[in-house]
């Protein structure tokens, strides 16, 4: 059963944000009340017609007692009660505990593993896949660093992706992706296994992340590029290094000032991340049901390209259109990776 107290509760919270959000608040204060009211008012327009359901059951079945109103109450009450154990799973899952990054924008940094240049063609191809999955949805996704090979692969990318619920919807393709297909480079025609490694990272604020100026060594340094433009550049690119964790980011556009406002949001951002994987490793140390581990390391997808065919092993996915999946066609394999989430969040708290 769905506990009704809690319910009453979470429309008693949105409401008193409602009566908030309209007296008036400052910037900081209305950013915080907004995002938990909107992140709230999905599930109470869940609950109330959840609510409705209930009083349309309850009012049917006191028809039942009225011998005028009695085969109308009969002819109700299968589909009513039918529609109930579908509208209870939907509101358990609405009251599931809510990541608060799932809102935010996310940054995601791609990088070629084992493989060699193959291994940088294919991270090229990733990029050009949540660009277009970006496209579609329509958010906007900004190159924030890149460095690429000679043969057009690359061999790191930074992105930032802004839109709705950007975080939540991307933040299983953390991980080892791999590739099995002929290489580009090869003309002997022989299948090869390469990898490039995915970070979703959710957009840090600055109320998440103070920094210490004292902890920041700033280093400027000549912009690197494929000449022409760049020849006669100053010393505009930015390094950044966190002396206590160690974290360095770098930003190479044409001007330092917004290098220098793009590496301290990476930092941030970073460093966000850092916390929350902190966070999540000691919750996860007694859970067992995890989509996703949290571990970058895992090998999570395999894009076989000579059978045309993406495996998703964490939940045992397979589907046979690779093309479609290579161009941005992800939302079936998202959907399924967040319903065995929240499948697996369900029976941790249920059992």
């Amino acid at each position: 059963m769905v506990p009704l107290d809690k319910l009453d509760a979470i429309t008693q919270r949105f409401q008193f944000l409602e009566a908030k959000m309209s007296s008036g608040l400052s910037g900081e204060d209305i950013a915080k009340v907004g995002r938990e009211y909107a992140a709230l008012k999905p599930v109470v327009e869940e609950i109330a017609v959840f609510r409705q359901l209930l009083s349309d059951i309850s009012e049917a079945e006191a028809m039942l007692a009225d011998p005028e109103m009695r085969a109308l109450a009969e002819e109700e009450l299968p589909d009513l009660r039918a529609r109930l154990p579908e509208m209870e799973q939907a509101m358990r899952v609405a009251l599931l505990p809510r990541d608060e990054a799932d809102a935010r924008p996310a940054m995601i940094e791609i990088r070629p593993g084992t493989g060699g240049d193959e291994a940088s063609l294919f991270a090229s191809d990733l990029l050009r896949m949540y660009q277009r999955y970006a496209e579609a949805r329509g958010w906007t996704f900004d190159i924030l660093e890149q460095s690429l090979t000679e043969l057009g692969g690359i061999k790191e990318v930074v992105g930032r992706i802004s839109g709705e619920n950007v975080f939540a919807r991307l933040k299983f393709e953390s991980g080892v992706h791999r590739v099995q297909r002929v290489p580009e480079t090869e003309s002997g025609g022989r299948i090869h296994t390469s990898a490039a490694t995915v970070a979703v990272l959710p957009e840090a604020e600055d109320v998440d992340i103070q920094i210490d100026p004292n902890d920041l060594r700033i280093d400027t340094m000549r912009s690197s590029g494929a000449g022409g433009q760049h020849v006669n550049t100053t010393d505009s690119a930015v390094r950044i290094t966190h002396i206590p964790s160690g974290i360095v980011v770098t930003s190479s556009e044409k001007s330092q000032h917004r290098n220098r406002e793009i590496a301290m949001q990476v930092l941030k951002t970073r460093l966000y991340d850092a916390e929350r994987q902190r966070v999540h490793d000691a919750r996860a140390a007694d859970r067992r049901a995890q989509v996703g581990s949290g571990d970058r390391s895992e090998r999570i997808r395999t894009y076989n390209f000579p059978q045309g065919r993406m495996t998703d092993h964490r939940i045992g996915l397979t589907l046979y259109k690779l093309g479609e999946v290579m161009a941005g066609d992800l939302d079936e394999i998202i959907d399924a990776l967040t319903e065995a989430d929240q499948a697996a969040k369900l029976a941790e708290m249920e059992g």
